[in-house]
């Protein structure tokens, strides 16, 4: 990591516990296990679509339809199950799969046919959530099935599986970003595709795989909502692909490519979620809640860009 990622890792960590003292004073529930355990069970479908989200805005790219395609893997899920009469774990890698499709058809209309990535992952976004109305008629499907429903709700030693299962996601792209060829050559990606090519990096199959990688993940997440719900809908996971990029944004990650960490995705994750859940205990009206995350949002990403500014005119006077 470098310094200036270091630094930003820091101030967020120092964001994060002044958050924490703030509401800690406020309300007496709020430092409560019963509390922290609310606030782990929504970590997990934010977190895990993060991964995903900081991965292709370091290679330069955005993605837009991760809601959309939350989405469809419950729907698709539940449809296989319900109607078809496929095995609910056959159904369920079904689903995943043509969230994978959704990420590969993304990585290709970007990489190769080179459409610019806000303009496809919106078009994706839209489509996507049609097709998850289409399939579904708009209905609501239940899903009670205890196996199932464990992802989303069941524990492992007082801990909630889906908020696990995102650590060990988390910790496997880590490993991915910063120990290994792929993860390093996103960063150059990001920096300059064309300086990238021409020193001989597969560009196109980098944002192909990382797109990928985007819907399954987003899929993923689709899964952890609808074990949580015990059900899939079409309006599921409105709004995601927002939460998400403010998270990441947060984290110190550059809209413009080629900088972030993982780490501080993982602290901006918690910084959304603290917020949102101490705002809830202190009694805030929802009116001022999105008011409230839009502005922690600005104040941290403005005060970062104000230390790159400091720090780049102090490289260059010296």
């Amino acid at each position: 990591m470098l310094k200036g990622e270091r630094l930003t890792t820091l101030n967020l960590f120092a964001t994060f516990l002044i958050i924490c003292i703030i509401f800690a004073s406020q309300s007496q529930y709020f430092l409560t296990l019963d509390n922290f355990l609310n606030v782990g069970r929504t970590l997990g479908v934010v977190g895990i679509v993060s991964i995903g989200m900081t991965m292709v805005l370091i290679s330069g790219g955005v993605d837009l339809s991760v809601g959309s395609v939350a989405a469809l893997s419950g729907v698709v899920t539940s449809i296989l199950w319900l109607q078809a009469g496929i095995p609910l774990g056959i159904a369920t890698v079904i689903g995943l799969a043509a969230c994978v499709l959704v990420g590969f058809i993304n990585g290709y209309l970007v990489a190769v046919v080179r459409i610019n990535p806000l303009i496809t992952t919106l078009a994706s976004f839209s489509i996507v959530r049609g097709l998850a109305f289409v399939l579904s008629n708009g209905q609501t499907n239940q899903l009670a099935n205890p196996a199932f429903q464990f992802l989303g709700r069941g524990e492992v030693a007082g801990i909630p599986a889906s908020l696990l299962l995102m650590v060990l996601l988390f910790v496997a792209a880590f490993i991915v970003m910063h120990f290994t060829q792929f993860g390093r050559n996103l960063y150059a990606i990001g920096g300059s595709a064309e300086a990238s090519r021409l020193a001989g990096i597969a560009v196109r199959r980098h944002l192909l795989i990382v797109y990928t990688l985007s819907g399954l993940l987003s899929g993923l997440a689709g899964i952890v909502i609808a074990s949580q719900l015990a059900s899939s809908a079409p309006r599921a996971a409105v709004g995601l692909e927002f939460t998400v990029i403010a998270a990441v944004v947060l984290g110190g990650t550059s809209l413009s490519g080629g900088k972030g960490t993982l780490i501080g995705t993982l602290v901006g994750v918690f910084i959304l979620r603290v917020l949102d859940n101490g705002l809830v205990q202190t009694r805030v009206s929802s009116f001022y809640q999105d008011v409230v995350s839009g502005s922690v949002l600005l104040l941290a990403v403005g005060f970062d860009q104000i230390r790159q500014k400091l720090v780049t005119t102090v490289k260059d006077r010296s």
